[in-house]
């Protein structure tokens, strides 16, 4: 299994430009907890996570803003510069980690849980030629080894490949999911979907879409309600 085969692709974004409120708010409505921030072109000039924007949050903290005058002796200077952007910054460019560690869409899912493991992070954005495509969270690898544990014997083909493909261009032309959580994978011709959805007439309509492809031999629901306090007015 491949990171292709488990990454989730409608991956919400946010340019440099973007205020720090603003990615906040995206940030509660998806119940995510990082966001990559791109070019016009689609490449990744890094990404802000939760951790950057409570860093920010804490740099109100008199403790933190009046370091003693001997810790200051040892201090860099440029490192010391770098913080203060972080923790006064508020736009994207000014707040996120820049120092992006990404993947291919080629990359073995053994090999991606490693670098998470190892790099002690909680995703890492997948990309071809420079462009996001998707992104695989740890939530992401354990959906695809619940999949792999129940079908031992198989692995994603190119037709797998190709109707997961079919089912997230359906979706994304008819607008149903916003909230960017859906997950599509499909081994066997059998599709599992996995996320959150609003309303049971979004399930529904979601495993009648994934019927009708052709290719698909079953459909396997586990979508969940979206929490209440996310749910739109």
């Amino acid at each position: 299994m491949l990171a292709k085969d488990i990454m989730t692709t409608n991956v919400a974004t946010v340019a440099p430009d973007t205020t720090v409120e603003e990615i906040s708010r995206l940030m509660l409505a998806r119940n995510i907890s990082g966001l990559p921030v791109v070019d016009i072109g689609g490449a990744i000039l890094g990404i802000v996570t939760e951790g950057d924007l409570i860093l920010r949050q804490q740099s109100g903290d008199k403790a933190i803003r009046h370091t003693s005058w001997w810790l200051r002796l040892f201090s860099d200077s440029k490192i010391d510069a770098a913080d203060y952007i972080k923790t006064h910054g508020f736009r994207a460019d000014q707040v996120m980690t820049r120092d992006v560690i990404t993947v291919s869409e080629d990359a073995p899912v053994g090999d991606v849980a490693r670098l998470l493991v190892e790099k002690n992070i909680k995703r890492v954005p997948v990309v071809r030629d420079g462009a996001l495509v998707g992104i695989v969270s740890r939530v992401n690898l354990l959906r695809g080894l619940a999949t792999r544990d129940q079908n031992q014997s198989k692995a994603p083909t190119g037709d797998d490949r190709a109707i997961k493909e079919t089912i997230l261009r359906e979706v994304d032309s008819q607008g149903w999911v916003t909230h960017g959580t859906l997950n599509v994978i499909v081994t066997g011709g059998v599709v599992e979907l996995w996320g959150w959805i609003e309303s049971e007439q979004e399930r529904r309509a979601l495993i009648v879409l994934a019927e009708n492809v052709a290719g698909v031999d079953s459909v396997e629901d586990h979508l969940g309600s979206v929490p209440r306090y996310l749910q739109s007015d």
